[in-house]
Formats: structure tokens, C-alpha cells, sequence
């Protein structure tokens, strides 16, 4: 169990102490969860504050951008027997405004910067995500993205015959200057949610800069937002001409950190895609 009392310190030194007792909660998969009053608790061994820090500095980026909402984040530390992140809890929902999310995830992609990546690496799940700042978009996918994945499967003895080709192909594939806009970078179904008053609220992000249609092609992979969440952000951001192999190029990049993650059917599904557009 993490050593609460730590945790109450950190809090206390910089917000409200928590009341009551830390329950337990669900729906993470990496690390232990808490509600604890008023505020949402993380723990894990020590080595996992690098991944608290990034999850922390993800979050404060999307929340300076006044777009998306956010929890706040309260406290990140570490000691010899845990690392811990305290975020501001919600009562959340799994249904709410739907076209809100669409509108505020278009508001969101307008925050652009020069180059793609990001000031700091981070992770997607529990793999690094290297984020050195590139000016071409399909170097950065290339070299960030897609192949560091494949050298991290490669690693383990998993190859990809037709992934030399499809790497090299990928400049005549990929826009060579599409917007570099602040992503989420995870935003799969399950890091989205809702207030009572239907308020859109994202978490978990894996920030960079990079093309908007990375993250629409990550909402369509597992599925989970809606058809009024997709006309909302199309009416600010219409879809590119090449979206459907756009989005299955895109959708790659976490088909293989899944298969990296879990294996399975993953391996397959990464082949597959590789195979059209090698």
C-alpha cells in the first residue's frame, strides 16, 4: 500500500490537506488508484515518477491552452518507497455533450507551434515516447514514432519484412507540413469523460505537436465517440482528402505499442497495415 502518510504531506504543502480515508479505485492498469476527498490519487514503485512528471506537464500544457478540461494537478512526488501524482477528482460520467468534446478538441489543434514534438519526452501507456523536436512531419513519425516502436518490438526478436519499405515510403504518404498542433496524443475512449453538467473531460494525455488527424485517428480506433462528437469538430476542422489511409497510417503507431504491450492479435493487425501501404 503507499505510504499515505507522505502523500498528505505533499498535499499540505501546497493545497487543502485531504479528509477522510484514500478508497480504492478502478480503471487504471498501470498503477494503484485512490479517491481521497477531494482530490485523485496515483501511486506506484518509485521508478514510475518519470512517467507521473510527463503525465503532470501533459496535463498543464492542455490546461493553459483553455480548451479542453482538465483535472488540476495538485502534487508529484517521489520517496525510497513510492512515487505518487494527486490530481483534483470529478464525479464523472460516461455520457455528456458530445459535440462540446468535438469543438473544444478542434479549439485544442488551433494551439500550434514551428516544429513537431515536444520540449520533453513522455509516454504512451507505459512506453517512451521520445518527442525531439524534427521540421518535417514525416521524419518525425518516421524516426519518433513508427520506427522507434518497431526498434523496441525488434528488440524482442518481432520483425516486420515490409517495414524497411513502408518507412521509406512514408514522405509520399504523410502531408509534409500539415499544422503542428498541440495533441492529447492518447485519446482513446477510455481518457475521456463527463461532469453531471455533461463537461467534457480529458486525462491521461501523451502531448506533442504534431497533425490534428493523429488524434481523430486514434478516437476512431477503439472506438467510443460519437457521430455528433465528429460532425462538431469537422464543422471547425473539415476532414483532409486522404483521411480514411491518413488514419490507418496514424492508427499503426498504437497498434504496434499494443503489440508491444500485449502481443496477440496486435502483431497481426500491425502486418496488415504495414503490408498496404509498403
Amino acid at each position: 500500500m503507499p505510504d499515505f502518510d507522505a502523500i498528505a504531506r505533499a498535499i499540505a504543502a501546497v493545497a487543502k490537506a485531504p479528509h477522510g480515508q484514500p478508497e480504492p479505485v478502478g480503471g487504471g492498469c498501470i498503477h494503484q488508484a485512490f479517491r481521497w476527498g477531494g482530490y485523485f490519487v496515483k501511486a506506484n514503485v518509485p521508478e514510475q515518477h518519470p512517467n507521473f512528471l510527463a503525465e503532470a506537464t501533459g496535463l498543464r500544457e492542455i490546461a493553459r491552452t483553455a480548451t479542453l478540461r482538465v483535472p488540476e494537478v495538485i502534487a508529484a512526488g517521489r520517496d525510497p518507497r513510492q512515487a505518487f501524482l494527486v490530481l483534483e477528482h470529478f464525479d464523472l460520467r460516461g455520457a455528456g455533450d458530445e459535440a462540446g468534446l468535438g469543438e473544444q478538441l478542434a479549439r485544442l489543434h488551433q494551439v500550434t507551434g514551428a516544429r513537431y514534438g515536444f520540449g520533453g519526452d513522455n509516454f504512451i501507456g507505459a512506453t517512451p515516447q521520445p518527442n525531439d523536436w524534427l521540421d518535417a512531419w514525416p521524419a518525425f513519425f518516421r524516426e519518433r514514432r513508427i520506427g522507434h516502436l518497431l526498434g523496441l518490438l525488434g528488440a524482442r526478436g518481432i520483425e516486420f519484412p515490409e517495414a524497411a519499405t513502408f518507412l521509406a515510403r512514408l514522405p509520399e504518404l504523410l502531408p509534409s507540413d500539415p499544422p503542428a498542433a498541440l495533441l492529447h496524443g492518447d485519446l482513446w475512449g477510455g481518457n475521456k469523460a463527463f461532469l453531471a453538467d455533461g463537461t467534457p473531460v480529458v486525462f491521461d494525455p501523451a502531448v506533442h505537436h504534431g497533425d490534428p488527424e493523429c488524434d481523430l485517428a486514434m478516437t476512431a480506433l477503439f472506438g467510443g465517440f460519437g457521430r455528433r462528437f465528429h460532425e462538431a469538430y469537422r464543422s471547425l476542422r473539415p476532414a483532409p482528402a486522404d483521411v480514411a489511409a491518413r488514419h490507418e497510417i496514424y492508427q499503426l503507431y498504437h497498434v504496434l505499442n499494443h503489440a508491444l504491450l500485449f502481443g496477440g492479435g496486435y502483431l497481426e493487425q500491425a502486418r496488415r497495415i504495414l503490408r498496404r501501404y509498403a
